[in-house]
């Protein structure tokens, strides 16, 4: 169980937090509690979930992993835009290390954006370049499709893929299943839903609900569980502006489903 730091800005991901130190005691909290994989992005903000980490966690522990992403950016106005020319993820990397105080970021996602018109060998190959240089430690994936997982995969070795999954969402199983087959790290983005996916909910899932009143859990608690038993190679990156739902989020992992819950959800 790890933690995504995507919910720490404003709304929106954009701007500052409502409660700067709310923030603080959360990122305090996930190191407190043991986990030692926070998954960040310059973009968040822009600036402002990596200024945080900084703030509530330098110097970092020696265990603890950030993994960060590039291939993104935000305009005036909040929006998400691309920014996957080699030159931008490279400009991206040298952020997150200025951001983060780091010499080495130990894990880059390299964010694929819709529309894009950069060739994926090209942006492959500037991360090859930086991990060469030592300025990130490994590659990682994020919104990738099948045909560009098995590109990535021969081109380099990879870390992780990150791309979205639920159990309101399973449109990404062809990843899923060859992530597993080939034991690299799985990151379900978006596991408890998101306002960016109003069409697929998790926490109304009505087997969600009926499993969570069966078992005494939370619904975000089954949906977390259900991801964790799905295979060994899944890491979880759920984020949160709230201590009350990181307390609930961290529960999860001692949440057990049984067999009629698992056949509920299917």
């Amino acid at each position: 169980m790890g933690f995504g730091a995507m919910q720490l800005p404003g709304p929106g991901v954009f701007g500052p937090p409502k409660d700067r130190a709310t923030a603080v005691a959360i990122l305090r909290r996930v190191v407190e509690s043991g986990v030692n994989h926070i998954d960040t992005a310059q973009f968040y903000g822009p600036d402002v979930a990596n200024e945080l980490i900084r703030e509530a966690l330098y110097p970092y522990p020696e265990d603890l992993v950030l993994v960060s992403k590039v291939g993104a950016a935000r305009d005036a106005s909040g929006a998400w835009v691309g920014a996957q020319r080699p030159e931008e993820l490279r400009a991206g990397v040298e952020a997150n290390l200025t951001s983060l105080g780091l010499e080495q970021v130990p894990v880059v996602n390299l964010r694929r954006h819709p529309g894009v018109d950069v060739p994926f060998e090209d942006q492959v190959a500037e991360m090859v370049a930086l991990r060469q240089e030592g300025l990130i430690g490994a590659i990682g994936l994020s919104t990738v499709t099948l045909d560009e997982y098995r590109q990535g995969t021969a081109l380099t070795a990879v870390a992780c893929v990150q791309n979205a999954y639920s159990v309101a969402d399973r449109s990404d199983q062809g990843v899923f299943d060859a992530c597993r087959d080939d034991d690299v790290a799985y990151v379900p983005y978006f596991p408890l839903g998101s306002a960016f996916m109003p069409d697929k909910p998790v926490l109304r899932h009505p087997a969600v609900q009926a499993t969570a009143g069966r078992l005494g859990s939370t619904a975000a608690q089954v949906a977390l569980a259900w991801l964790l038993q799905l295979s060994p190679n899944v890491l979880l990156i759920p984020g949160t502006s709230s201590l009350e739902h990181l307390e609930e989020n961290l529960a999860a992992s001692e949440v057990v489903l049984d067999g009629e819950a698992l056949a509920a959800l299917g």
